[in-house]
């Protein structure tokens, strides 16, 4: 049994060296990364039981996923993919200095688990589990997934298990107006919402203050928490007829990739461990800001460390 559940795609990041274009590098260096299993490892390596589920291909590149998980601690409930045309989503991170920026190229098409159904998957996944999440992105990779992503929404509710869940948007899946019609399909079976700000503005058409837009979203589709992110402005929730704000932790960014996705890591470990939302809030957002100093997708941080940012910078407020 896991404490935190998580059901989602992860692929094989490709990267050249720093400075190095694609075009011309004779080195790759290979890592994992996906928004859901980015959480269950940040939560893993905050001290909670948590758990990936999903479908990969039965090739070495499906274990070697598999096998990295594993060693943060992640249990793996795999749904193998022993099909010819099996294989396993990759994207090429190539990174750069301004003006050029960084840049990301995905070749996902067809992976093994845009065809994932509920019922290949562990029935028993969601046994005692405190919480389910994935995100805006898995029923955004097929229509197979989005009845998927749905149908293990509905199950975890009917089995008690509170469900998170982060908009996640990405302009290279969907578009704004097709997010908005998934997201808001699935809302009646989630109970905490994570969303960028700049997300709710460009999908959902939310924008101005943020306690008002947080406030909005709660009431009109039964949320039980809000939690609003806001880059460098911080982060805010809503929950229980009050609102609580935080701070980002400052930090030195050597790699920004997976920082959002540690800090829904590190908000439900806090959450799990019977911590309250301010606290839950000042968690992720430490978890986030040690992100930044590491490289790859994953928050390879410590409680230790999380516990010292938090101590050292302060929490937040509440109004």
């Amino acid at each position: 049994m896991a404490d935190i559940v998580t059901f989602g795609e992860t692929m094989l990041r490709l990267s050249p060296p720093r400075g190095e274009r694609l075009e011309r590098t004779r080195e790759l260096d290979a890592r994992t990364g996906g928004a859901e299993s980015n959480v269950a490892v940040a939560a893993s390596r905050l001290g909670c039981d948590a758990a990936w589920v999903s479908k990969l291909p039965d090739s070495p590149l499906g274990r070697r996923i598999v096998s990295e998980l594993r060693s943060h601690g992640v249990q793996t409930d795999i749904a193998w993919d022993d099909s010819e045309d099996a294989r396993l989503g990759t994207y090429y991170l190539e990174h750069g200095g301004e003006p050029r920026g960084t840049d990301v190229i995905y070749d996902r098409t067809d992976a093994s688990v845009t065809t994932a159904t509920p019922d290949e998957l562990p029935a028993t996944a969601l046994d005692g589990a405190a919480f389910f999440y994935t995100s805006g992105i898995t029923p955004a990779l097929s229509s197979t997934l989005a009845k998927t992503t749905d149908a293990l929404l509905r199950a975890a509710g009917r089995a008690g298990v509170t469900t998170a869940f982060d908009l996640n948007y990405r302009s290279k899946l969907w578009t704004p107006e097709e997010a908005k019609a998934g997201y808001e399909s699935l809302f009646p079976h989630i109970d905490v919402l994570v969303a960028a700000e700049r997300d709710a503005a460009t999908c959902l058409g939310r924008d101005g203050d943020p306690v008002e837009v947080a406030n909005g979203l709660l009431h009109d589709f039964d949320f039980e928490t809000v939690v609003l992110t806001r880059g460098e402005n911080g982060s805010l929730a809503v929950h229980e007829g009050e609102v609580f704000e935080q701070a980002v932790y400052d930090a030195d960014t050597f790699d920004a990739i997976g920082t959002g996705d540690a800090f829904v890591g590190g908000y439900l470990a806090e959450r799990v461990a019977g911590g309250d939302v301010p606290d839950a809030l000042a968690h992720g957002a430490a978890t986030a800001s040690l992100k930044r100093t590491v490289d790859g997708d994953l928050a390879v941080v410590t409680p230790a460390e999380v516990e010292r940012v938090v101590a050292e910078q302060g929490g937040g407020i509440s109004r």
